[in-house]
């Protein structure tokens, strides 16, 4: 993680300089991802999730070390080299098993971290703040953070024997849950710079009391709530005065930088200045596969426009089928029946990203690209729809700076999300 170590050395020497973190499993966000990084020159960060990727394979099917491979064989298609991919695994902790008690929650927890640090992830997020089915509703301080440091022994005791790099940690976690709040936001609250300081100085201690005083020095980021967040159909800005004392906080401990999660759909301007106040690592994952979505349904419009309907992909049909078939990634978020047509489909929630890698769906959007790309090479994929549903990969290819492909126009849909987060974390 040398990579990352030197991107928070510059960030608290006054760079105003950061590194967004891409949390998906899709094949085309990490193209996206991993392309941009090979044109850019800049360093990667993917992170699977623990309800994404865990050692019973999670709701993509994968282990750490499938993931890792996944990632991997990724970067090698793209022209970027390994070294420059940095893996990190995100709410590793109990978070998966939080209907079993404690003690059997923390057992699963430290084979989720060893499977981790074995596989070659190496940005390792020690989040124990979730309650288990024997646990008090809130935990304290202490409790979370000598959880938290159980797993860092476990973590350091995977790094020694397998080698490579050291692995960094990031603790605390952010509220509302991950992912997305569940209802409307309503008062949202920065995180106060006093309970940021309880967080960091309960960690310490814990850290210390397991000896872990050398692990201790290689934790570089915090998770707190900047103030940041979106629901179903609205977001919350940055407001950078609401949050000015906690970034000021920060001064008195150096080596560390905050992380934000829940930064989708934040402006530029938005994303930018939260670097500038010590939020270095932007993290984004319903933002990206929510551009890929919107790009599969503009693509989707214009197949309705040229395809007769018996070849048809029928891709928006088919997946609200399958959702509604099979509702366990959406039931708890989506309740209003009245609106869940809408929800179902374009909530900035974006349950549709536990839906992707269903074998229909798979197929039915395989079939939406082929007839595309079939037309696009008979010069019939007309400027005039791509003007109409997808109008700035319209100017990108008037431009000569797009090819004109199915594939190659949905990337770049994922792309421009990419590119804000980038290009936010580059500042001078």
């Amino acid at each position: 993680m040398k990579a990352l170590l030197d991107i928070v050395a510059r960030h608290r020497s006054g760079q105003a300089v950061g590194i967004s973190s891409i949390c998906s499993a899709h094949p085309v966000v990490l193209d996206a991802a991993l392309r941009h990084g090979r044109d850019s020159g800049q360093s990667v960060l993917i992170e699977a999730t623990s309800n994404q990727v865990n050692q019973f394979g999670g709701y993509t099917g994968m282990r750490p070390v499938d993931f890792h491979a996944f990632v991997m064989d990724r970067a090698d298609q793209a022209g970027l080299p390994r070294e420059r991919v940095l893996l990190g695994g995100d709410h590793l902790g109990p978070n998966c098993w939080q209907g079993e008690s404690a003690g059997v929650a923390m057992v699963k927890s430290e084979t989720l971290i060893d499977d981790y640090v074995t596989a070659g992830f190496r940005k390792i997020h020690l989040d124990c703040s979730m309650s288990c089915a024997d646990d008090p509703q809130v935990l304290s301080d202490a409790e979370v953070a000598a959880r938290a440091a159980r797993l860092a022994a476990v973590a350091e005791r995977a790094w020694r024997r397998s080698g490579g790099e050291a692995p960094v940690y990031i603790v605390g976690t952010e509220v509302p849950v991950p992912g997305g709040a569940k209802e409307e936001l309503d008062g949202l609250q920065v995180t106060r710079p006093e309970a940021m300081a309880a967080t960091v100085e309960a960690h310490r201690s814990a850290f210390a009391e397991r000896g872990l005083d050398e692990a201790w020095q290689r934790v570089v980021g915090l998770v707190v709530q900047p103030g940041v967040e979106f629901d179903h159909h609205d977001v919350v800005d940055y407001q950078p005065d609401k949050a000015r004392a906690l970034s000021a906080a920060l001064e008195a401990f150096p080596g560390l930088v905050y992380e934000a999660h829940s930064t989708d759909y934040q402006t530029p301007a938005a994303l930018a200045a939260l670097v500038r106040g010590h939020f270095a690592i932007l993290k984004v994952g319903p933002g990206v596969t929510y551009a890929l979505r919107e790009t599969l349904w503009a693509l989707s419009f214009i197949e309705d426009e040229l395809v007769a309907d018996a070849q048809r992909s029928q891709l928006r049909r088919v997946v609200l089928e399958v959702m509604r078939a099979e509702p366990k990634y959406w039931s708890k978020y989506y309740t209003d029946e009245s609106r869940l047509a809408l929800d179902l489909q374009y909530s900035l929630s974006d349950r549709v990203r536990y839906y992707w890698g269903h074998p229909r769906i798979r197929e039915t959007c395989d079939r939406l690209l082929r007839n595309l790309d079939g037309l696009a090479q008979k010069g019939a994929l007309p400027l005039a729809l791509l003007s109409q549903y997808l109008p700035r990969q319209h100017d990108e290819i008037r431009a000569g700076r797009l090819v004109n492909s199915a594939g190659e126009i949905l990337r770049a849909g994922v792309t421009y999300v990419v590119r804000q987060y980038a290009e936010a974390c580059m500042q001078i």
